[in-house]
C-alpha cells in the first residue's frame, strides 16, 4: 500500500507517493486544472487503478504563526470532495509551509530555469509534503 502526498493549488496539483513499503519518495506529477476539480479528480481515479494507496496526505497551508489562510479554507473544501468520493482511503492533512520555499530552492540549487520551474515546482512541493509526513 502506498501513500500519494497533494500539494492543491488553484491552477495546480502537485503528486508524489511512496515506493511499496513506504520507505522512499518520488514525485508522481503535476496537473493543470484552473480551478476545475473534476479534473483533478479524474487523474485520482487513473491513479487509484494503477497504485494501491491506502493514504492520500494533503497539505495544509497555514500561516508562519500556524493561522488558517484564505487558501487553507479552499483546501478543506478540496478534502472533503476527497472524502465523499474516496470513502475507504484514510485522508490526513499536514502543515505545508515552507515547502515551495524549499522547492525553489532545490530547483535553483539544479539550476532549473523559467517555465521548467512552473511545470514542477508542485510535484517537488509534493514530495516535502510527503516526506515530512514519513518523518512524524
Amino acid at each position: 500500500m502506498r501513500i500519494l502526498s497533494i500539494d492543491y493549488g488553484d491552477a495546480r496539483v502537485g503528486l508524489a507517493i511512496t515506493d511499496e513499503l513506504n520507505i522512499t519518495v518520488q514525485g508522481l506529477m503535476t496537473i493543470q486544472h484552473n480551478k476545475n476539480d473534476k479534473i483533478v479528480l479524474a487523474k485520482l481515479d487513473e491513479i487509484l487503478k494503477k497504485y494501491d494507496i491506502s493514504t492520500f496526505v494533503v497539505g495544509m497551508p497555514l500561516n508562519m504563526d500556524g493561522s488558517k489562510t484564505e487558501r487553507a479554507d479552499v483546501t478543506e473544501k478540496f478534502i472533503h470532495k476527497l472524502k465523499c468520493k474516496y470513502n475507504k482511503i484514510k485522508i490526513e492533512s499536514i502543515d505545508e509551509r515552507l515547502t515551495t520555499v524549499q522547492a525553489h530552492r532545490t530547483m535553483n540549487e539544479l539550476n532549473i530555469k523559467g517555465k521548467n520551474k512552473r511545470k514542477i515546482v508542485d510535484t517537488i512541493s509534493a514530495e516535502y509534503i510527503l516526506e515530512a509526513y514519513l518523518k512524524r
